[in-house]
């Protein structure tokens, strides 16, 4: 096994652990937060967009980092992610100000967790498209 890798436990590498990590770490963040000003009357539809997308996130991705998967397979969960994750990367920067016209620390921070989680997510994409297609997969001949 080469220097970095930790495919013994999960089958990914490490950099797509580590990146897959802080995409989950930042939507449970999200998740609280934008929860919080929901429960105390925030209401709006980028704000319920964001949840529902955090929520999923936080559900889907242990599940689907975590079976057994050559490189390759997890890049269509990886760009669909993606997609809705620039979708509220522009909610959130477009809510930045907040409900009475001054930025609130809170926004902030959901813009801040919203650009992690997509920028993660981008290099998840390229990763497992350099590994996954470009190289030609896990089951591909080794190149002599």
């Amino acid at each position: 096994m080469a220097r970095g890798e930790t495919r013994a436990r999960t089958g990914l590498s490490t950099f797509l652990l580590a990146s897959s990590a802080l995409v989950w770490v930042s939507s449970v963040i999200m998740m609280g937060i934008l929860a919080y000003l929901v429960s105390i009357g925030y209401r709006g539809d980028h704000i319920i967009y964001e949840l529902v997308i955090s929520v999923l996130t936080t559900l889907f991705f242990p599940l689907a980092y975590f079976i057994r998967l050559y490189p390759g397979h997890i890049l269509l969960f990886n760009l669909i992610f993606s997609y809705l994750w620039i979708v509220a990367v522009s909610f959130a920067a477009s809510d930045w100000i907040g409900p009475h016209g001054s930025p609130s620390a809170m926004f902030a921070a959901v813009v801040a967790f919203t650009f992690i989680a997509f920028f993660f997510l981008f290099f998840n994409v390229m990763h497992d498209w350099h590994y996954g297609f470009y190289r030609g997969g896990a089951h591909s001949r080794p190149v002599v």
